[in-house]
């Protein structure tokens, strides 16, 4: 875990700041060939450290604890339905292919990025055709041939092999956290609440599965406004009952002149946004930086991507399963274990982890901006993957598993029906975590602040 600390610590280290002092508890690994349980609680620690000093306001920041089970188990499913069922996760076509020359994964669950994959392969959408159709084609042709047309694919490489690649080459050159210090503002301090630190921010969240949506989550916790804007009819009913915990979530067509009214209103008057487009995608509507921080000049601008912000690569679609894939991640699994196939993660850790790093360098912003610093971070799943890897391990034989004293007594009554949550990991002095609104369907709110 030393070297988790030691990297994401340098990647908020302020000259004046004491060092990290971090408390980590709980027995028990998730069985995998790289050190995830510690690199789980490494990264919930670090957003608890970030949310400790700002709660402190200057003063004397409050002791943080980690729980590595039960950060462990937040990397995954925290959602316990009664009498309801969650839907699947994967659609029927997502999942690992055996190409001429290689593996490739086809990440399918949106309905265009499905119908891509089935126009460039020929077939209907039935398991046994797209296997026998890939099966066909060499790895980087079809890979290239998807992503071409706007699809979401990712060729199995090992880590030496990503290390050679231009895009993990670019990504290996890039800061886990990339920092932006902008025109200085009027310094802004809140009034904090001891029992709610982040009452009284508003968060704007555009963002999809699955580390922003972690990252905001995290922040509404402690009392953060969070308002969650998705397109019109947009759905993630796989992952909604997991992470719009705490959060309003509303509809707006940034096309349509009156919704863009709405949008540039509610991001003037926010605190924080916190984005996961494509690199071109916001500017493309008329939102990019320079726009977005003429509206809100003292805006703390949080972002990530999948592959990276330099290389030839930085504008690709892309997930934590493919990030897996591209990075190296699956294909060391598969050798250690001697495997017949990929071996991934037991959990999507890229995407928790940056969540969680993505949570933190709000914090930090925000802190910074009661000095009138105004700060924009940005980060990507291809640069934790990079981070993870630096410490490997083997699988253990008495691996993690849920039980009942995992999960809290509290009832969630959710939009699908109630449930209960696994215990939260985090402890940071007196402050208890409590999220103001059960998880809830998207485009359920109006898009306006509370």
């Amino acid at each position: 875990m030393t070297a988790y600390i030691t990297n994401i610590e340098a990647a908020f280290k302020e000259d004046t700041a004491e060092p990290w002092s971090l408390n980590v508890t709980g027995e028990g690994i998730l069985p995998s060939w790289f050190a995830v349980s510690d690199f789980a609680a490494a990264t919930v620690g670090a957003a608890g450290i970030a949310l400790s000093r700002y709660a402190a306001n200057g003063g004397m920041a409050a002791p943080v604890t980690v729980d590595r089970r039960l950060a462990s188990l937040w990397f995954g499913m925290t959602i316990h339905p009664e009498g309801w069922e969650m839907p699947p996760v994967w659609d029927a076509v997502a999942g690992d292919y055996q190409a001429k020359d290689g593996w490739i994964r086809l990440h399918t669950n949106a309905d265009h990025h499905r119908a891509v994959a089935l126009s460039v392969l020929g077939t209907a959408e039935d398991r046994d055709e797209v296997t026998a159709a890939v099966a066909n084609w060499e790895v980087g042709k079809l890979e290239a041939a998807i992503v071409a047309a706007g699809g979401c694919a990712a060729t199995m490489r090992s880590l030496d092999a990503w290390a050679d690649h231009p895009q993990g080459g670019a990504v290996a050159q890039e800061p886990l956290v990339a920092w932006a210090e902008h025109d200085s503002a009027e310094p802004k301090s809140e009034p904090i609440d001891p029992a709610r630190p982040l009452a009284g921010l508003r968060v704007l969240d555009l963002t999809r599965v699955l580390a922003g949506p972690v990252a905001t989550r995290f922040l509404a916790a402690f009392g953060a406004d969070v308002l969650r804007i998705d397109p019109l009819n947009y759905d993630e009913a796989n992952v909604a009952p997991e992470v719009t915990l705490g959060k309003r979530c509303a509809e707006l067509n940034l096309r349509d002149a009156d919704d863009r009214k709405i949008f540039e209103g509610l991001l003037s008057s926010a605190d924080v946004l916190v984005h996961g487009y494509r690199a071109g995608a916001l500017p493309g509507l008329a939102y990019g930086p320079e726009e977005r921080r003429a509206l809100n000049p003292g805006l703390v601008d949080v972002s990530h991507n999948a592959y990276g912000w330099t290389g030839p690569w930085a504008d690709w679609r892309g997930f934590d399963s493919l990030v897996q894939m591209s990075s190296g991640i699956a294909q060391h699994g598969m050798a250690q274990a001697g495997a017949e196939k990929p071996v991934p993660l037991p959990v999507q850790a890229l995407d928790h982890g940056t969540g969680y790093l993505i949570a933190a360098s709000v914090l930090h912003a925000l802190a910074a901006r009661r000095q009138g610093r105004v700060m924009s971070a940005r980060l990507s799943l291809a640069r934790t993957a990079r981070l993870l890897t630096k410490e490997q391990t083997s699988p253990t034989e008495d691996p993690i598993q849920e039980g009942a004293d995992d999960i809290a007594s509290d009832v969630e009554n959710t939009t699908w029906g109630p449930a209960r949550r696994t215990g939260f990991p985090l402890m940071v002095g007196a402050i208890v975590p409590r999220w103001d609104y059960p998880a809830t369907a998207l485009g359920s709110a109006v898009p306006a602040w509370t």
